[in-house]
Formats: C-alpha cells, structure tokens, sequence
C-alpha cells in the first residue's frame, strides 16, 4: 500500500492539471481523461493496479448516480419523461441487442449472451462527458433536461442488461419467465427501497442535531447504503441510488441549512471530478495486463481495435436510427409531448444531434471492470477483449463525437432561432424583479410600523427598494439579523413556488437559491 501512495497523489495531482488544461482548450475534461489513461499504458515503470471487480461498482458508482441525481432539474424531468424513457429503455436495449447481434456475427468466440454482455457495458451514453461538452455551446433547455435525463436512467437500464447478460454467461441458459419476474422486482424494488430510504436519511438530518461537516458527511455515505440494502435484496442498486437521490435532492431545502448546502456542493464537485479522473487512470494501468490477456488468448492488438471501431460504428448507427424512430413514432402517437421543432431543419437534425451526443465514459468502464474473472467456477471468456473494446469505445466516442458535437451545433445553426426567442438574460431578469417586488411588500406588510429600531427598518426598505448596499454593518444588531435571514427564507419559498408553478429554468433557480445561501452565510459571520 505504501508503495502505491506516491502513485495515487500522482494520479491526481495529474488529474488536476489536465482538467486546468481542458479548460484551457476549452474541450471537455473527459477527452483528455481518456488520452492519459492510454498514455499511461505506455509507461512501462508503473505498476499494475487492480480493483476487486466485486467491489467496483459499490466504489465508484453510488457517488457518481448520486451526484447526477441532485444536479438534475426534476421539473424537467417530469416533463419531457416520455422521451427520456424511451431513450434510457428503449433505446439502450436496441443498441445492446444491436452489439449482441454484431458481436456474434463478426467476432470469434462471442455468443449472443456475451454480446448482451458487451452491447450492456458500452450502450449507456456518460452524463459527466455530455455535461462537460454542453458547457462550450448552448442549447434550449429541453434539449439539455433529455440528454441529462436520459443519461441518469440509461445507467440503471443497461446494468440490469449487464447483470441478466452475467447470469447467461455464467450458467450457459436463460429462463424467461425467471428473468422477466426478476427484472420487475429490480425495477419495483429498486426504486421502492431507494424512496423509501430517502425519505429515511431526510428524517435523519432534520431530527438530529446536525452540522454542515456532519450533514456533508452524511451524503456521501447516504448513496452507499441505498446500493448496498438495494443490493441485499436482489433489487437494482443502481436504481435505488437514482430514486432515493432525486427524492433527497428535491426536499434539499426542507432538511439542509445554507452552510451544509454551499459546502456540501463544492465538496461533492470534487469528490466526484476526483472518481471519474481515477477511473480513467486505473484502466490505464490496466491496459498492459489487457493487451497480454488479448494475445494469450489469439487476438492481436490489430484486431481488437478493429473488433472496437466496429462495436463503435454500431453504437453510434443504432442511436441516430433510434433517435429518428422515437422522433416519427412522438409525432404521430403523442405529437403534444414532442419538443417544439420552429423549422423543418430543426426537425430534421435534432434526433441526429440526440444520436451525436453518446459520448461514453466512467459507467462503461466501471461495468467492465466488474466483469468477474470467475462466475460459478467457470472462467469469463473474453474478458480481456470486452474491457479493451470498452476503452477503444469511449476514446472513439470522445474524440470523434465529443469534439465534433459543439461545431456540429454551431455548423448547422440549429437552435439559433430557439435562443433568439428566449433569452436566458431575459427571463433571470423577470424572475429577480418578481423576488425583489415580493420581499419588499412582505416588508412593507408585516413590519412598517414596527416601532423598536426604526433606523434599521429603514435601512432594510432602502435596502430592497433601491438594492444598494450598505457603507458598513454597525447597524446590524441581533435583531435586524433576524429580520434579514427571515427574508431570505422568504425569498426561497417565493422561488419555490415560482419553480412549480412557471415555466422558467430551474437551474436559474437554483443559480438565484445558491445565491441567497450565500448571502445568508455573509449575514451569519458578521
């Protein structure tokens, strides 16, 4: 362990540094994520690092789920869900299906279930990459609530393919019948356990006499605990992670205060930013091991990459060809639901633009590395191959779809129109003005003839009426303090409201929430 020490500090002091750089080139930190984990392979002085493939996926992708979870808009979510199914169901199991069948077909060794076992590894697109690239270019909002929707369900969805595909492989049948009941009980089961333990750990920080350390504490083992019971019952903890974690993020005003919000956010940024950048490196580390298992078993490298750039042309085929066949079947079952198209180009290139975003990343590389070397006393075959066909997918994905996405959006000019019509600047305007007007008339009701510190009172109309601040902070006794926080409790009832109620961006919302946290952290060190 000691002499593994100096390597993990490496690790991520580089992890770090490539991050400060992608900002640099403004690309997404995932490509050049991917390109130092191929890198690495190539240095023959670093040791081989692996992980238990039975622990993998209980280390790294609880926190990952979670972190998703609480950065989606639920509101989004709930509207457009009929689309977002379709993609993190439908779709992912067409382009497993379409893997299995390729797979079978074109590369030796491989029967249908080991191909369900490839095509469930690679088919989930990554939220973190999509979400670092959609950063450089700007899409509607509809757009954006798909795609990251869509990326948080798609996990769950291709797991369950991936754990059916094990069971095939690893007693050489499948039942059905068994497999359909089993797969209702991980779908019920996970979601159930998961809400239910939400609704658990939320009762917990509101009843216990937490602080931000321990409320921050507290989260990040909240999402291990709902995999691991999840788990213990045979349902998917991958669901329960999602369920539980989208109840927790949308109550996160109910049972944390200002200070557990602002630090926990930064907390988990890093925690998370520091999982995938490992990830990457461990298969790195690994890719030499990989390359001699390849060889050992008659496949050179030659072919394996050949074997990768095909999986990568099937999953890139599959979803744009999914992506137009859920955009005819919306408009001619369910035309109400579908996003609003302005022009017949717009309607043309959004399901390519939709196909063009399946970057993949960290999830797929996970579930690779938890393919067992042994399941029930019989060697996985190919395990080696589908971990390097897994890693020359997301470097396929990354760099031809990652970086050709954003000039792809601004080439064809497709959401000019859409932004043009509703300006980000415009509607944070409106919202601002309605918060201002609604805390100075609550103001203005409950405490304009309030005798006791008149001076403070008027300060604080002044305050909200001109929204100028004040030359010092003598004035803020006690009870003006009071006065104040009690406005920011105000405000973020009125925001609430304003989120169930208007159509407006949620992540404005939880821009202005964030805000007014801290603010209130401002007024409570004074």
């Amino acid at each position: 362990m000691h002499n593994l020490f100096p390597l993990f500090i490496a690790m991520i002091t580089a992890i770090v540094l490539l991050e400060m750089l992608a900002t640099k080139l403004r690309v997404a930190y995932p490509i050049l994520l991917v390109l130092a984990g191929l890198i690495v392979s190539f240095i023959p002085t670093l040791p081989v690092v692996t992980i238990d493939p039975d622990v993998i996926f209980l280390i790294f992708l609880p926190p990952l789920l979670c972190e998703a979870a609480w950065s989606i808009s639920y509101k989004e979510m709930k509207k457009w869900w009929r689309i977002i199914g379709s993609f993190a169901f439908l779709v992912v199991f067409f382009t497993a299906l379409s893997v299995a069948v390729v797979a079978n077909h074109y590369i030796p060794g491989f029967t249908l279930a080991m191909g369900f076992l490839l095509g469930g590894i690679v088919s989930p697109p990554d939220a973190v990459s999509t979400g670092a690239i959609m950063k450089f270019v700007k899409v509607p909002k509809s757009t954006s609530a798909i795609l990251e929707g869509e990326s948080l369900l798609n996990d769950a969805s291709s797991l369950i393919i991936v754990r059916f595909a094990l069971i095939a492989v690893g007693v050489g049948q499948f039942v059905w019948q068994e497999a359909a009941v089993s797969f209702i009980w991980m779908l019920v089961g996970g979601v159930g356990i998961g809400v239910l333990l939400g609704w658990f750990f939320i009762q917990a920080h509101k009843r216990l006499p937490t602080d931000a350390p321990s409320d921050i504490a507290l989260t990040l083992i909240e999402p291990y605990f709902m995999y691991w019971i999840a788990e213990q019952f045979h349902s998917s903890g991958v669901l329960a992670v999602v369920a539980g974690s989208l109840l927790m993020s949308n109550q996160r005003l109910k049972f944390l205060n200002s200070t557990s919000r602002v630090r926990g956010l930064s907390v988990w940024e890093s925690f998370v930013f520091i999982l995938n950048g490992i990830v990457f490196f461990i298969i790195g580390l690994d890719l030499p091991e990989i390359v001699a298992g390849l060889r050992a078993n008659g496949t050179s490298l030659r072919e394996a990459i050949g074997y990768g750039l095909l999986v990568t042309a099937v999953l890139i085929f599959a979803r744009v060809i999914s992506a137009y066949a859920a955009m005819i079947a919306t408009l001619i079952f369910r035309p109400s639901v579908a996003p609003r198209a302005r022009s017949s180009k717009q309607r043309f290139f959004m399901p390519l633009l939709l196909g063009w975003t399946g970057m993949r990343g960290v999830v797929s590389l996970a579930a690779a590395l938890s393919i067992p070397l042994v399941m029930n006393g019989t060697v996985i075959p190919q395990r080696h191959l589908i971990l390097f066909i897994t890693f020359v997918v997301i470097l396929s994905t990354l760099l031809v779809q990652g970086l050709n996405l954003p000039y792809l959006i601004k080439r064809t000019k497709l959401f000019d129109a859409v932004l043009a019509e509703a300006p980000e600047e415009v509607a944070k305007q409106q919202m601002k003005q309605g918060l201002k007007q609604h805390v100075y008339q609550f103001l203005k009701n409950k405490y304009e003839q309030e005798e006791h510190n008149r001076e403070a009172m008027e300060r604080i109309l002044r305050h909200w009426e001109e929204k100028v601040n004040a030359a010092d902070d003598s004035w803020m006794n006690e009870r003006t303090k009071v006065i104040f926080i009690e406005l920011l409790d105000v405000q973020r009832e009125y925001l609430e409201r304003l989120n169930s109620e208007s159509e407006i961006d949620e992540d404005l919302i939880r821009s202005q929430l964030y805000q007014i946290d801290l603010e209130e952290e401002r007024l409570r060190m004074i």
